[in-house]
């Protein structure tokens, strides 16, 4: 109830709560400090420490939802850190961020002398589950949660063009992915879409799009050259059917880049409980990803997964039943035992 509306249940929610102290940090990283927050629950001694990723979007870990969520967890007794991947706030989806989320869990694991959880949404819940397998972190990492995570970022982005994905028994998902997927292919690599002359103002237009300035995006895109202007129309007027032959050239074009960005096949070295949840209505990342995700944790490992109509990407939308919110009711509960190193 504190995560999906805390003025709704306010009297209910705030039972058996912390007051919790916000402040800015920074994580030491080899590459110059990482930008991040940090929630303290008061009055409790040595409370349970959490690192929470955020997903792909330009606010980072200013994000509403983001912040809403780690205050929650924080009334309930959890320390937790949330650092900013500055490759996700730009909408890029690349390896580097997986030594971001590394670093991150390393130094929480220090200041508080225990081993931490990791709590990853979205593309940051697939590039955590690549972090707690790297030696270098492992040691200081004691779960894996994830909500919404990608397996094969290939497959993901394919999705996103085609609306169709396959399922690990040979099946396929269809579903109208969301809209924005296509802006972020596009806006990840400009040059594929845009002659040289053009690419920076091109960039401008994507990025001001991605943040639903339209008019912005507008003002920037008149400066592009006439034919690349009729392309940045197609996307003002949705019509980005018309560039799904160049997203799918982009796509094979850079999959060495995506491979390393992608857990599929890459977690055989994973060693810690693992707990999936995904939105079944997820048109960003399908809820397929997260049987791919199953097949590819070592044996044993996945203590909970669950795919719940209560969440969409990573909202809590709709109108889900009573079982359905029982069922994630309780796919919280195992994932906070697992938090708390008392219990």
């Amino acid at each position: 109830m504190r995560i999906e509306n805390p003025q709704r249940w306010s009297a209910l929610a705030s039972f058996g709560t912390y007051s919790v102290e916000e402040r800015l940090a920074q994580v030491a990283a080899p590459s110059g400090p990482i930008r991040a927050r940090l929630y303290i629950p008061q009055g409790i001694d040595k409370p349970p420490a959490m690192v929470i990723v955020h997903g792909v979007h330009h606010l980072g870990i200013d994000e509403p939802r983001l912040v809403a969520f780690a205050r929650a967890l924080s009334a309930g007794g959890i320390r937790v850190l949330t650092p900013e991947l500055v490759a996700l706030v730009d909408y890029q989806i690349d390896s580097a961020s997986i030594d971001v989320i590394g670093y991150s869990a390393r130094s929480l694991s220090a200041s508080t002398r225990e081993k931490v959880g990791v709590l990853g949404i979205s593309f940051g819940g697939g590039l955590a589950l690549i972090a707690a397998s790297r030696p270098p972190y492992a040691p200081y990492i004691s779960f894996v949660a994830s909500v919404g995570a990608h397996d094969d970022l290939e497959r993901v982005s394919d999705f996103l063009i085609t609306s169709t994905i396959a399922r690990p028994d040979g099946t396929t998902l269809q579903m109208r992915a969301h809209e924005y997927g296509p802006l972020i292919l596009i806006y990840s690599h400009p040059e594929d879409f845009f002659p040289p002359t053009d690419v920076r103002a091109a960039h401008d237009a994507l990025r001001l799009l991605l943040w639903e300035k339209i008019d912005e995006s507008k003002k920037a895109a008149g400066k592009l050259s006439p034919a690349s202007r009729q392309k940045m129309d197609l996307l003002y007027q949705h019509h980005e059917d018309a560039l799904a032959t160049e997203m799918k050239q982009s796509i094979a074009s850079h999959r060495a880049e995506m491979a390393p960005a992608s857990p599929h096949r890459q977690l055989e070295s994973l060693h810690v409980p693992v707990f999936l949840l995904h939105g079944s209505a997820d048109n960003v990342i399908p809820p397929s990803e997260m049987l791919w995700l199953q097949q590819d944790i070592p044996l044993g490992l996945v203590k909970d997964a669950l795919i719940s109509p209560v969440l969409s990407h990573v909202s809590m939308e709709g109108h889900p039943s009573f079982a359905d919110n029982v069922r994630l009711v309780r796919f919280m509960a195992r994932m906070l035992d697992r938090t708390d190193r008392r219990r």
